[in-house]
């Protein structure tokens, strides 16, 4: 029975856990903070999307990009520094930006989405669904511009094969979800998915974690920071730690940014860079009108979520390096927008802000599998969508390791 060292106390690094456990490893879990999933993990935007994955590179985002940063209240903040991680990543993602690449890396998500949807269902059993207050709320996209929506409503014409997607007018969008009432002379329409989830990321990670630490073939949560991956005759031969060594058969990378340190000291160099994204928590009260349904505001790239009696609003992409620093104004431009999007759905003069980094790829799409040494394995790379998927790589991680045959070609999700 193999012994496996999962580097990673976040949803990610827990799924890692719970699915190496239950295929008949011996793991260890090894987390540099006091408590798992205070990371990335803690107040992000809650939201399941499996369906919805669009990669951020496409056609014409460039240039959308650079509109961005000229305006005050934009989704994205650009912050040139003297990083060679920063200008390899941007080089890397402006050659994604082509069409034929943002379609071929959609349908590669969207086959991991429904893999990792099945996964989270499987764990119903074992996590019930009501201890992280996970709800089918369907997920709504509206927008603001007719050309963007005109554009949407083709794109679903031409690839929801399953007839999942709903196109509704401004109308039925507010009549359906009443939260939009304040915008919908703003609004163009919008397109509903159903089967889509809203959840309480962190709230998932400690229930996820109760359950590891009664597995039996779970050896224990080792507190302490991975600084350095030991090599020896082409393999991982130990674990430096701020705990003290540790040794195993096996190490699994799913340690967020860290991920990308620990791999470099080994000489690899992970294709992930992050991308610092903002929330807003705040309290619900009964005569407050908080949206039911899950919504993302398309052109601000605001999501909307209702979580138990929280509204948590997710946004923003800063390419400003490993800051986690609460910048006021981005907070101020994010209120600013929640009070004028949805005034009435919660108490906003008790808002609770957070930042995150999310360790993200060029293509979008996660990084999964082997490395040059036999006993390395990654699991990073997610992006935003590390909820959405990390029941989903954890079930292909433990495939590629127990040499079994994938559900999909992992043509892009791979370090090769």
């Amino acid at each position: 029975m193999q012994q496996v060292i999962v580097i990673g106390g976040g949803v990610v690094g827990l799924a890692s856990a719970w699915w190496l456990l239950e295929a008949g490893y011996r793991v260890t879990l090894l987390e540099r903070a006091p408590q798992v999933g205070t990371g990335t993990s803690y107040s992000n935007g809650g939201q399941l999307s499996y369906r919805y994955v669009s990669p951020l590179a496409d056609a014409g985002v460039p240039l959308k990009a650079l509109k961005w940063l000229f305006q005050e209240h934009g989704p994205l903040r650009f912050k040139p520094q003297l990083d060679p991680h920063q200008w390899r990543w941007l080089a890397a993602f402006l050659a994604n930006c082509r069409a034929d690449a943002n379609r071929k890396t959609t349908n590669k998500l969207l086959q991991l989405g429904e893999l990792s949807r099945r996964g989270m269902t499987e764990l119903e059993m074992t996590v019930p669904p009501a201890s992280f207050q996970w709800r089918d709320a369907g997920k709504l996209v509206v927008y603001r511009s007719r050309k963007a929506f005109e554009a949407a409503t083709t794109k679903l014409a031409s690839a929801d094969s399953a007839g999942t997607g709903q196109v509704w007018s401004a109308a039925e969008c507010v009549a359906r979800e009443p939260a939009l009432a304040a915008i919908e002379d703003r609004l163009a329409g919008g397109i509903y998915n159903s089967g889509e989830a809203v959840a309480d990321c962190y709230a998932f990670c400690v229930a996820l974690a109760e359950r590891i630490r009664a597995h039996p073939r779970f050896q224990g949560f080792v507190q302490g920071e991975a600084t350095r991956l030991h090599t020896a005759a082409g393999r991982i031969a130990g674990l430096e730690t701020t705990a003290g060594p540790l040794a195993a058969d096996a190490y699994v990378l799913a340690a967020g940014m860290q991920s990308r340190t620990l791999a470099l000291g080994a000489g690899i160099s992970l294709p992930i860079y992050p991308l610092k994204g903002y929330s807003l928590s705040a309290p619900i009260r009964l005569d407050d009108v908080a949206p039911e349904i899950s919504v993302t505001d398309f052109e601000r790239k605001v999501l909307y979520a209702r979580i138990g009696d929280t509204l948590r609003v997710a946004a923003m992409v800063d390419m400003v390096g490993e800051d986690l620093r609460l910048d006021p104004r981005r907070l101020a431009s994010l209120t600013r927008q929640v009070r004028e999007t949805m005034p009435r759905a919660a108490d906003y003069t008790h808002i609770t802000p957070w930042a995150g980094l999310r360790p993200a790829t060029p293509n979008s799409a996660p990084i999964i599998g082997a490395t040059r040494y036999p006993n390395l394995w990654l699991n990073v790379g997610h992006g935003p969508l590390g909820f959405t998927f990390a029941c989903g790589t954890a079930s292909l991680l433990t495939s590629l390791m127990r040499g079994e045959a994938t559900p999909f070609s992992l043509d892009g999700l791979t370090l090769a």
